[in-house]
């Protein structure tokens, strides 16, 4: 037994600590300060029914169009150019719903771009995201809503997953 619980011991991994005074500082590039970073996931939350596609179009008009994204020019804004953007929704129906709400909010539809999934369901760890995102230069992508991307092995319950 005792043989055994060394086995067992030496395949887990080893604690490795990291003093914090070792780690660098490193400048946040945001999208949208200080609510929206660039490379990080930022969610919208709310309940059903409260506008958070509708939000989340309106921000992809403006980035599209290259305006800033409130009214008021901040300091961080200035200058900004138009991006692309890959909007994926597991909701809403592209033609019926997302188009005319993007034309409404005054998107360059040009610069939103959808991974055709009908064959295949998109997952967050889908190559074919990645791939999008390096061929269209997209400097934003929304999963509307996440838990439609996480894909079918996926418990939202678990943490580490």
């Amino acid at each position: 037994m005792e043989e055994h619980y060394r086995e067992v011991k030496k395949a887990e991994p080893c604690l490795k600590l990291i003093h914090m005074d070792q780690v660098e500082v490193e400048e946040i590039e945001w999208l949208f300060y200080p609510f929206i970073p660039y490379g990080k996931v930022t969610i919208i939350q709310g309940d059903p029914g409260e506008g958070k596609t509708t939000v989340v179009l309106q921000i992809i008009a403006k980035l599209t169009k290259g305006e800033p994204i409130l009214n008021e020019i901040t300091e961080e804004e200035t200058g900004v150019e138009p991006i692309n953007v890959i909007y994926q929704t597991a909701e809403d129906g592209l033609g019926d719903t997302i188009k005319p709400r993007l034309l409404a909010a005054g998107a360059d539809c040009s610069r939103v771009l959808v991974i055709d999934d009908q064959d295949q369901p998109l997952t967050m760890v889908d190559v074919r995201l990645e791939e999008a995102i390096i061929q269209t230069k997209a400097r934003l992508v929304v999963l509307d809503p996440i838990q439609g991307f996480l894909g079918a092995g996926v418990d939202m319950h678990r943490a580490n997953e």
